[in-house]
């Protein structure tokens, strides 16, 4: 083992992870006027040299070694629709664990930081009751549940401006960030975590190097569960099989949408549709925006959706998501997700597949002439007709059914022959650390945040735990 050739390896705090939980832990402890030595270890690259060939070959080509859409400076984030939820009972479990008021409280005051950074004050879904309660009308008659939460959006491209913002603050007040460097196990003596092994993230094997801090904050995202799930494994941290969501993106014209977009912006519905009884939610609706792929270790290819500020199309994409809990003695609810989304990107030759809502009720796979003359144009151009079916589980897929089914009598021609739906959508939040209310482990010196930690699903809830982390460790 050996220091960084950049100077000495100790430090007070130790952040694995560039995402929301990362740096705004870092943020906040600038903010109280710590003077303690920070650095965040990144496997991807600064936010301004993040770049998706895609723009330009129109083609996934599977970048290696990390897709630059999911890996870099500001995580996911960086490249999603750049949606800031402002209510508490959007983005996950954190109030379970530190109370409803206190977070959104915190919300509050993280929505103000990133207003501070350049965010647009405009916020979506406010005001337009009386439209907002025939939409819930017809929720509740269809047996959804509607959440009618403010949304202040970014934009894809203009949330990439806010984050480079934010990177720059915290190189310029001494944070370091250690850009293209891997996290590659803890360091423990005893019961305690003292520290990281890292190494360059070339995709070549490379001498690891030590880090050492009093506080080590684990908050690798969406992209990091299955890593960290493995290390509580390894260390025995303290965690339970959580819940693991599978679905489709779901695209419609705006025309079907246009009523939910302007007065919410954002529909969050939740249902629980028989025969199964499952929680199959709404997520990451956006109006016209674009179908978009991520791409994940061992070549996994996920769909996602993004919302420009300024570049739009004449198609509304949203998420259509089915909770899976496990028990005993099943603990691989990831793994469990990802063999699902293996089996779809085979049908689709590792690209994602896209089948039409009146072919899946028919029994037949989509035929690309379909596609071609049907009023949805497909967002993503290289995605491929096919049979979504043939890989989703038949729980999901009922589910998913019978959901688009009630969503239809909220949001009529929802359920039309021509709406697209996208697989494999996938999000991987399904271990969760068992914490107290200051994110502490049974390993002490180690915290873990944000999404990959269990407890938060999205930018604002994960930037807001960032910041109580940010307090405690000040």
């Amino acid at each position: 083992m050996r220091k960084l050739e950049f100077g000495l390896n100790q430090f007070d705090v130790v952040i694995v992870g560039a995402g929301p939980a990362g740096i705004f832990t870092a943020i906040e402890m600038l903010k109280k006027g710590s003077k303690k030595k920070i650095a965040i270890v990144e496997k991807g690259q600064p936010v301004e040299k993040r770049y998706c060939p895609k723009v330009k070959t129109k083609k996934c080509v599977n970048c290696k070694p990390f897709c630059h859409i999911t890996t870099g400076f500001s995580g996911a984030g960086a490249f999603s629709d750049g949606k800031l939820s402002l209510c508490y009972e959007v983005g996950g479990s954190l109030p379970e664990l530190i109370g409803e008021e206190l977070a959104q409280q915190t919300i509050d005051y993280t929505d103000q930081i990133y207003l501070e950074f350049g965010a647009d004050e405009h916020v979506e879904g406010v005001g337009n009751s009386e439209r907002i309660k025939e939409i819930r009308r017809r929720a509740i008659q269809s047996g959804l549940k509607l959440v009618d939460c403010p949304i202040r959006h970014l934009g894809t491209e203009r949330a990439q401006e806010i984050y480079h913002a934010i990177e720059q603050f915290l190189l310029e007040s001494g944070v370091k960030i250690l850009f293209g460097y891997s996290c590659n196990n803890l360091i423990l003596e005893g019961e305690r975590c003292v520290g990281v092994r890292v190494e360059q993230a070339s995709g070549q094997r490379a001498e690891e190097e030590e880090l050492y801090a009093e506080h080590i904050v684990v908050a690798t995202g969406r992209r990091g569960a299955d890593w960290l799930e493995k290390l509580c494994e390894q260390y025995h941290i303290a965690h339970q099989p959580g819940t693991v969501d599978i679905g489709v993106r779901v695209e419609v014209r705006n025309e079907i949408m246009e009523e939910v977009n302007e007065v919410l912006y954002e529909s969050k519905l939740i249902g629980y549709p028989p025969p199964f009884k499952n929680k199959v939610r709404t997520f990451c609706q956006n109006p016209g925006g674009f179908v978009s792929q991520e791409n994940y270790d061992n070549n996994l290819a996920v769909v996602n959706g993004h919302s420009y500020k300024d570049k739009k199309s004449q198609n509304t994409n949203l998420a259509i998501l089915c909770s899976h809990n496990f028990t005993h003695p099943f603990n691989q609810p990831i793994a469990y997700a990802q063999k699902v989304g293996e089996l779809t990107n085979m049908l689709a030759n590792g690209q994602i597949l896209v089948q039409r809502y009146g072919d899946i009720l028919a029994g037949k796979r989509t035929w690309p002439k379909e596609l071609s003359r049907s009023n949805v144009k497909p967002t993503i151009p290289d995605a491929v007709a096919g049979d979504i079916t043939a890989a989703m589980p038949y729980r999901a897929m009922i589910n998913i059914i019978s959901f688009i089914q009630a969503m239809d009598h909220v949001v009529p021609g929802f359920a039309s022959e021509e709406t697209l739906l996208y697989s494999p959508e996938l999000k991987f939040y399904s271990n969760r650390v068992k914490m107290d209310e200051n994110f502490d482990t049974n390993i002490q010196g180690l915290h873990c945040l944000g999404d990959s930690s269990g407890w938060t699903r999205g930018l604002m809830m994960a930037s807001a735990m960032g910041v109580l982390m940010g307090r405690r460790l000040a």
